[in-house]
């Protein structure tokens, strides 16, 4: 879906070019060429995720629970959405100590 870039209205496709739906704006933007739609694919495929890597558990939320590997008890913890969006969440668990990493089951 596009929006006008003039009056923010929703854009409609009409004979190979893209309209304004409100009349009085009258903003036509013309189809894009076979090399544009290219590019912008490519430059959508080139986004790369940045691992971290050393300290990341740096910033992460504590809690107190008992590791066991080594006993310690506190650990870093987070959330991850690991199945469907209509089931819960799974909480990750990291010792700051050994630095084991388990999940909590329900």
């Amino acid at each position: 879906m596009e929006f006008c870039p003039k009056c923010k209205s929703m854009m409609v496709p009409v004979k190979g070019v893209s309209k304004c739906r409100n009349s009085k704006c009258g903003y036509v933007k013309e189809k894009e060429t076979d090399q544009e739609s290219l590019m912008s694919k490519a430059a959508r495929s080139e986004r790369e995720v940045t691992v971290l890597e050393g300290n990341i558990d740096q910033g992460l939320p504590t809690t107190s629970v008992r590791c066991d590997e080594c006993g310690h008890n506190v650990a870093y913890w987070w959330l991850r959405q690991l199945r469907s969006a209509d089931e819960s969440e799974t909480r990750f668990f990291k010792c700051t100590k050994c630095g084991l990493t388990w999940r909590e089951y329900d």
